[in-house]
């Protein structure tokens, strides 16, 4: 099969779909493989480490002329062009909430398959999972640099230090991205919380991450209670293929400490306060309500070697599959990654992009793939 991999567009996206260790296994597999000139330039990967590894360096647009497209972010307008009719493209699509890409995609008859949404054969999601945990350990750090007063925080020291108590952190939500910020923010001393939504998770990460962080339910109270004490908070919310919910309303987000910072790690979903926005690396913070607002929706590349390794090393094997077994067999042959379409050949996949484009929802079945 031909794969693609082209250069990310997204504002300070320095991940690569793949990377050369990953192209070459494809390349052996017998796979024709059009790596787009400079893709891997953010990663410190040239040209000639993916033509070492047996890819065809080739201009940009013809890096989207392929059977199967491989990268990293959603894909924005500019790159529609591209793209031709039976084209399936995998990578992060966040297509919840926003349904004129979804339209759009649509409408080039291309199949669409979401890392975020891809489950393993233990339900997990392999692909999201790298990704969460590095974001959850980046929003530690990230926060406790805009606590500082230059960056507009209302100058605690995460740690805190003699004769100062240390930050008071809230980390909304229980996965891999707030379980691993819930661990970075402890380790530097400050004193956690995590709220989950269930009973047991709140004791699996009770359990895990022992008496140095609080775990609770995320019940209406203990959101209020914890808001209005945190110094930092976490938003690491997922919902598998819904909008985020909204826990900090902006009512409340009002009463929030002055200088006190909100790291929205859910931002790709919508975010979990009514008073988040999309930022980027360009320009990552804004202030609302007197609280410091970072919501970059691709954290990790700020990291991007680790986590396009992690990522490529994550993705490797589907991409295999896809590309050895054809789309739809593929497709047919594997739940867990069916369970990733969100348009097949033009075809809203999931009922929730279905109502929010008003296009009709034509649920993908393996007797459809037969």
């Amino acid at each position: 099969m031909r794969i693609g991999i082209p250069r990310e567009s997204k504002e300070g996206e320095r991940r690569v779909g793949l990377d050369p260790g990953a192209v070459r296994a494809l390349a052996l597999d017998g796979h024709e493989v059009r790596v787009a000139s400079g893709a891997g330039r953010g990663i410190g990967a040239g040209d000639d480490a993916y033509a070492a590894a047996g890819a065809a360096i080739v201009d940009p647009a013809e890096a989207w002329k392929a059977g199967l497209v491989v990268k990293v972010k959603e894909v924005l307008p500019g790159e529609w062009p591209g793209l031709a009719a039976d084209t399936a493209v995998f990578g992060f699509q966040q297509l919840v909430g926003a349904p004129e890409r979804a339209s759009g995609l649509a409408a080039r008859g291309v199949t669409a398959i979401a890392y975020e949404l891809v489950r393993d054969r233990d339900g997990a999601f392999p692909m999201l999972a790298p990704m969460s945990v590095i974001a959850g350990r980046l929003a530690i750090q990230v926060g406790a640099q805009l606590l500082t007063m230059p960056e507009g925080g209302n100058g605690t020291l995460l740690s805190g230090c003699p004769g100062a108590d240390p930050a008071r952190v809230l980390v909304l939500g229980g996965g891999h991205a707030g379980t691993h910020a819930a661990i970075v923010a402890a380790g530097m001393g400050a004193k956690v919380t995590v709220l989950t939504r269930s009973a047991a998770t709140r004791e699996a990460l009770a359990a895990r991450l022992g008496g140095g962080v609080d775990a609770e339910l995320a019940t209406p109270a203990n959101i209020e209670r914890h808001a209005l004490d945190a110094d930092l908070v976490v938003g690491a919310v997922f919902v598998p293929g819904a909008p985020t919910p909204k826990l900090l309303p902006r009512s409340l987000v009002a009463r929030m400490k002055p200088g006190s910072v909100i790291v929205d790690v859910s931002i790709d979903a919508g975010g979990v306060a009514e008073t988040s926005r999309p930022t980027s690396f360009a320009d990552p913070t804004f202030v609302d309500e007197g609280v410091v607002h970072y919501c970059v929706s691709n954290m990790p590349s700020a990291v991007a070697r680790a986590s396009a390794a992690a990522l490529s090393a994550a993705a490797l094997p589907y991409v295999r599959t896809l590309a050895g077994k054809g789309i739809t067999r593929a497709l047919a042959d594997d739940a867990g990654l069916r369970a990733g379409v969100l348009i097949w050949r033009g075809r809203i996949a999931h009922e929730g992009i279905a109502s929010e484009t008003g296009l009709p929802w034509h649920r993908l079945a393996k007797e459809d793939l037969a």
